[in-house]
């Protein structure tokens, strides 16, 4: 998207989008798993400014305690932190390690009465770090791409804003630094789950509105989000890793 006649085409803010779409993630064996962790790697390298010996911070946004919303907090316990070690045993460091990598799960405003963008923006700036990796569970405009694609984007992201509950933006006007999102549509409206539902059995019900605004904040999500969460953060952890991180074996 470059420009601004286009952002507001498609709701979105100027940059790069990348979606890589697969069946649902709990479906894909071994083999395809891989293949797809190589390909989130090269998606999300295209879309970043790599910074040679310049500090990586991972941020993984949403609420553990919630299931649907934990894939960030779950990243970010897989990701090998490495910072620590370029200070306090720089040779171990250049031994093992591509880049200076450091994480942080900031939780949610409800959590902690502090806007996730002032703690991101307070630990990069801590760290020095010249790029943000932002992980976030994501709300899907269809139930095609409920835990099937994820979708990168060098724009930034708003967290909670696909459930109407928007809170300060994480982006490069704001933290100061380049920022990668890195999303997955974990849940979906169940106002969305009728609409698509009348549209394909080409149904009409009068009460039909009354539906839509009694369901329009109720969302669902699979019921293998454990299963879910559990492999999309592998997933990811592994690209980060594997690429800004450990050496690649």
């Amino acid at each position: 998207v470059s420009s601004d006649a286009g952002a507001r085409s498609i709701g979105k803010d100027m940059g790069r989008y990348t979606t890589l779409c697969f069946e649902r993630i709990w479906k894909l064996d071994e083999a395809r798993l891989d293949a797809l962790s190589k390909a989130l790697s090269s998606a999300m390298l295209e879309l970043c400014v790599r910074p040679d010996n310049e500090t990586v911070l991972v941020v993984g946004l949403g609420n553990r305690n919630i299931t649907a919303d934990a894939i960030g907090p779950e990243t970010v316990e897989k990701i090998i932190a490495t910072r620590h070690l370029r200070v306090h045993t720089p040779k171990i460091f250049e031994e093992n390690f591509k880049r200076s990598l450091a994480a942080i799960a900031p939780g949610v405003l409800g959590q902690t009465g502090i806007e996730a963008a002032e703690i991101v923006r307070g630990a990069a700036r801590a760290c020095d770090a010249k790029l943000i990796l932002a992980i976030d569970a994501l709300a899907s405009r269809s139930p095609t791409r409920l835990a099937s694609t994820i979708q990168l984007c060098d724009s930034g992201i708003v967290p909670g804003s696909g459930i109407g509950n928007n809170r300060a933006a994480i982006n490069q006007s704001t933290i100061g630094i380049p920022v990668v999102a890195i999303g997955v549509p974990t849940v979906i409206s169940s106002a969305t789950l009728i609409r698509d539902a009348i549209s394909e059995g080409g149904e009409n019900a009068t009460n039909i509105e009354v539906i839509l605004e009694q369901t329009e904040n109720l969302y669902v999500s699979p019921r293998e989000s454990d299963t879910v969460t559990e492999i999309f953060s592998t997933l990811i952890a592994d690209a980060i890793n594997t690429s800004f991180g450990v050496f690649s074996k």
